[in-house]
């Protein structure tokens, strides 16, 4: 079964990550299937970055970001 992905990050933990979390609801992405993550965008070793992409995510899934900026 396919699945739809969403990811949610901002760099500092003092940012807030709802602007993101209300356009990736408002696309039709479910919270459980959100990954959030407060940390630098610099590296794509970012833990929940690192499990979406290695545990999560299958082939033909679809992972939505709101701007590509906040992958990396």
């Amino acid at each position: 079964m396919k699945k739809m992905y969403g990811y949610a990050r901002v760099s500092t933990k003092d940012q807030n990550l709802d602007r993101q979390l209300i356009a990736l609801r408002d696309f039709g992405i479910d919270d459980r299937d959100i990954i959030r993550e407060k940390a630098s965008g610099k590296s794509l070793a970012r833990e929940a970055y690192q499990t979406l992409r290695n545990q999560l995510l299958r082939e033909g899934d679809t992972l939505v970001i709101v701007s590509l900026d906040r992958l990396s």
